[in-house]
């Protein structure tokens, strides 16, 4: 970028400053492009013996005025920042710079310079084909110059924007049509300074303003206000714009004399800094203290603000536009090492005769001297320019296919209509050409010798930042801070109430805006349920192979054992229940709710209905020890109505669930503190869902208590303790979800899908796969069997073996009948039928004396050539009267098997 401001340079050494007497040539700096914007920058702000010019000659220009120096530089920066950023792809911006020196006559000299074409101005009827290299004009900075400018380039329509010219009159878009500015009218400037006094509650004050367009604007607007407003003028003066003219010093004397014999001790003053210059020395003289009220053409000035004593002027308020940062503008100025040393040479007064004693300042003189804040109406100025020109060629992210040699005021219509936003603010031209921006007030602080500018701070509580709106307690000026509760939001400073959320947004405390809130539910391809449905898989897999299993295997006595029809309904107990837990994935529905807790709810139902058949019958083997007890509960043992019933129960309470108050999409909305809208089914009645969950517990609990009470019965044919097992683990996961289902509400679906795996894992690694094992690798033999009776009996308290009937073993073919003797008991019951051994063709016969009537051998021959097995139990005092006929149809069994 140092190298573009090469041509820069090179005009830099030829300016003439005050200390000098060398005339140069009319200085200018260039740089080429597609787009020629023409500076008007007045360097130097005075042209020298301008009263006693008697001939049209060249102008010599002096007093180096470093705020339009850096004001240059701030646009030239911002054209090099866009060319950079290819913000106009294709399309280079170039420059022209003109010093008017702060003189009309020099400035429309300077504008005849830009409008040229092969070195002079054509006079046309006509402008609309006119098509100069320069297509804009970026100034002058004083409405003074402005306003002869505008008039002159009206004619053509030719586009003008200043970043500092606030004469009212420029508003009238009939007498300057092609001029455009990024800061408001002076309007707004005398309405605000009547705004200060009043607030400050003053009301005699003096008034001093120069000769020009712009002096002479905000003293009438001003009169007028402060009438209104009932604020007296003590005094008001007007002296000329020029200090050059022969009767500014003397009228800014007396002036000077008028202040200091005044009582008011308010004065406003609208004049250049030069002129406040010349006043404040004649102030600090006379030792006379004020109040001053700068207009904004010298309330940031640098040269006004390093005036030796200046504390003795007393307070300077001001205002000022409204400035910002131009980002890297700093860096930029600190890295020119070849401009800036020309700018040392010219800005330090070394001797002729001895340059060496020169104390050259450091290369951040800029940075630390100028408020650079000052010039952010040039990045404005330029990239409103930068946004015209893209709309005028058409510009898309790759190339601007406009002509670049256009008539200019073709830019000044797109230029009216540019609405752009820049450094998060939006920013475009009212109808009289104007920006609204405001303005800062400004308060000169004391700053060693000088003084600086700083806006001033004069709140009774600090200013509430976005998110929060303000509580005012007594005074309104007096409040607290309080962040915008949730669901409500402010994105400005110092809201007096925070704004609710529009429809389907949120926020949180403290926000600045609102948000759509995110919907979340188990999504397929999330981690958790991706798990869930390996789980079901792999459950349904299990089922698979326990079923071909049992199949395979079903004529053994362990699988005979287990009930192979009760079995089967397990299997697709638990197969409805594994379902159930996909139906909980994706986005649910009423339908998807209702299904997922009915298939559960039925399904677990009729897999615990079947262990309930099965608890039964191991506590009627328990129940065994107490025959008349076990003959009234045997009559009501009817397995498939046992399951038919507990399972229609199940069916009623889901029937009356869905009926009166069915599950279905929570609607309930989110917490206020969650910015996530979670997706879940509700149970619809709290009572339904209970009641089912109870339900199934209670099953459970029976199926446990029967199995805990035949606990006694053989291992190796009951399933008392699998029974036991299962039972426990179905109860104590349940028992877990109630809690963590009643305070995890978001985790609701994962919650009960998980205890939905667990319990349907305990079933089948309790009731099935230790049964396929023993069934494929276990030996299920008669002595295995033999030996579990042994077990059983060694239990019982008055165990007693008759020695007569001892193990009898016999294979007749298809059957095998085993005696055993065993306690007395009072009637024949099947132990068999209890859960004691498998289904199988079998018959008991007890005594309980030895005098007990014996059946005959024909009333048992029957019964025993169907049975597998055989027992025979007799009273502790002997052999029964059974043992004969018992021997004698053995007899005949082996006959018959040989």
């Amino acid at each position: 970028m140092c190298l573009r401001l090469l041509s820069l340079v090179l005009w830099a050494t030829l300016v003439q400053v005050s200390q000098t007497n060398v005339k140069i040539s009319p200085p200018k700096a260039f740089m080429d492009g597609d787009v020629i914007i023409g500076i008007l920058s007045s360097v130097h702000s005075t042209i020298d013996n301008l009263q006693d010019r008697v001939r049209p000659e060249e102008f010599t220009c002096s007093n180096f005025d470093q705020i339009s120096f850096v004001r240059m530089l701030a646009a030239i920066y911002t054209i090099d920042s866009i060319n950079e950023a290819n913000f106009l792809p294709g399309v280079r911006l170039g420059y022209a710079v003109y010093d008017p020196c702060a003189d009309a006559t020099k400035a429309l000299h300077s504008v005849e310079q830009m409008l040229s074409t092969n070195g002079s101005l054509p006079v046309m009827d006509d402008y609309s084909e006119f098509r100069p290299q320069v297509k804009v004009i970026l100034g002058a900075r004083y409405s003074l110059l402005t306003i002869p400018v505008a008039k002159l380039l009206s004619l053509y329509l030719f586009p003008q924007i200043s970043t500092t010219s606030s004469a009212v009159v420029l508003s009238d878009k009939l007498k300057f049509p092609g001029f455009l500015r990024v800061i408001p009218s002076d309007v707004y400037q005398s309405e605000a300074m009547v705004e200060l006094i009043r607030d400050f509650e003053w009301n005699w004050v003096g008034l001093v303003s120069m000769d020009d367009d712009y002096g002479k604007g905000i003293h009438q607007r001003f009169l007028k206000d402060a009438e209104e407003a009932g604020v007296c003028v003590a005094y008001e003066h007007v002296i000329p714009h020029y200090l050059g003219h022969a009767e500014s010093k003397k009228l800014i004397k007396e002036v000077a004399k008028k202040i200091k014999h005044s009582d008011a001790q308010v004065v406003i003053v609208v004049l250049r800094p030069e002129l406040v210059k010349v006043l404040f020395e004649e102030m600090i003289n006379s030792s006379t203290t004020r109040i001053w009220i700068a207009s904004d053409a010298w309330s940031r000035s640098t040269d006004v603000a390093t005036m030796k004593d200046i504390d003795k002027v007393g307070d300077i308020l001001g205002f000022s536009f409204i400035s910002g940062k131009i980002t890297g503008f700093e860096q930029y100025l600190e890295n020119l090492p070849d401009f800036i040393e020309e700018y040392k040479q010219l800005k330090i007064d070394c001797p002729a005769d001895s340059p060496e004693v020169c104390s050259r300042p450091n290369a951040d003189y800029l940075v630390k001297n100028i408020e650079l804040p000052l010039f952010y109406g040039e990045r404005l100025a330029i990239w409103s320019i930068a946004h015209a020109l893209k709309e005028l060629l058409g510009c898309n992210e790759t190339f601007c296919p406009g002509d670049t040699n256009f008539p200019p005021f073709q830019l000044r219509e797109k230029l009216q209509k540019v609405n752009f936003t820049l450094d998060g603010k939006t920013h475009f031209f009212n109808k009289d050409g104007d920006f609204k921006d405001g303005y800062d007030v400004i308060m000169w602080e004391p700053d060693g010798d000088h003084r600086r500018a700083e806006i001033p701070v004069s709140r009774c509580s600090p200013p509430c930042p976005p998110g929060s709106s303000k509580k005012v307690s007594n005074v309104s000026c007096c409040y607290s801070c309080t962040l915008c509760i949730e669901g409500y939001y402010s994105d400005r400073p110092d809201e007096d109430d925070c704004h609710p959320c529009p429809n389907d947004t949120w926020s949180q405390k403290g926000w600045t805006k609102c948000e759509p809130r995110t919907v979340k539910y188990l999504q397929w391809s999330d981690p958790y349920p991706i798990a869930l449905l390996v789980g079901v898989g792999v459950g349904l897999l299990l089922l698979i192979i326990v079923f071909v299993c049992f199949i395979v295997y079903r004529n053994t006595v362990l699988i005979k054992s287990a009930n192979l029809l009760m079995s089967c309904f397990m299997m697709v107990g638990l197969a409805v229940s594994f379902g159930s837990v996909v139906l909980f994935m994706g986005e649910p529905s009423i339908h998807l709710c209702r299904a997922q807790q009915t298939m559960y709810a039925l399904g677990f139902t009729l897999c615990v209905s079947c262990i309930l058949v099965k608890a039964i019958r191991t506590f009627l083997a328990f129940m065994a020890f107490d025959p008349v007890r076990h003959h009234r509960l045997k009559k009501i043992y009817k397995p498939l109505i046992i399951m038919v019933l507990a399972t229609s129960v199940q069916g009623l309470v889901c029937v009356f669930w869905l009926i009166y108050d069915t599950p279905d999409v929570d609607q309930t909305p989110p917490s206020n503190q969650s910015m996530i809208h979670v997706l879940q089914c509700s149970e619809g009645s709290n009572v339904g869902f209970g009641v089912m969950h109870g339900y199934i517990a209670l099953l459970a609990l029976i199926c446990f208590l029967l199995a805990f009470k035949g606990r006694k019965v053989p291992h190796d044919f009951s399933e008392t303790g699998i029974i036991i097992f299962s039972m426990l683990i179905h109860l104590f996961v349940w028992l877990c979800f109630i809690p963590i289902y009643i305070t995890k509400n978001e985790s609701r679906p994962i919650v009960q899908a998980s205890a939905i795996l667990v319990s349907n894992y305990g079933i089948i690694f309790c009731h099935f796969i230790p049964k396929c094992y023993r069934a494929i690798w276990g030996k299920n033999t008669t002595e295995q069997i033999r030996a579990g009776l042994l077990k059983f009996s060694e239990l019982s308290k008055r165990t007693s073996v008759d020695s007569g009937l001892k193990d009898l073993v016999m294979d007749s073919g298809s059957h095998c009948s085993v005696s055993f003797a065993l306690p007395p008991f009072k009637s024949s019951e099947s132990l068999t039928d209890s859960g004691f051994l498998p289904t199988s063709r079998h018959l008991s016969l007890t005594s309980a004396s030895p005098q007990s009537t014996s059946p005959s051998a024909e009333d048992l021959s029957f019964n025993l050539s169907h049975a597998d097995f055989v027992f025979v139990t007799t009273a502790p005092e002997g052999p029964t009267a059974l043992e004969r006929p018992v021997m004698a149809v053995r007899q005949r069994l082996r006959r018959r098997s040989m």
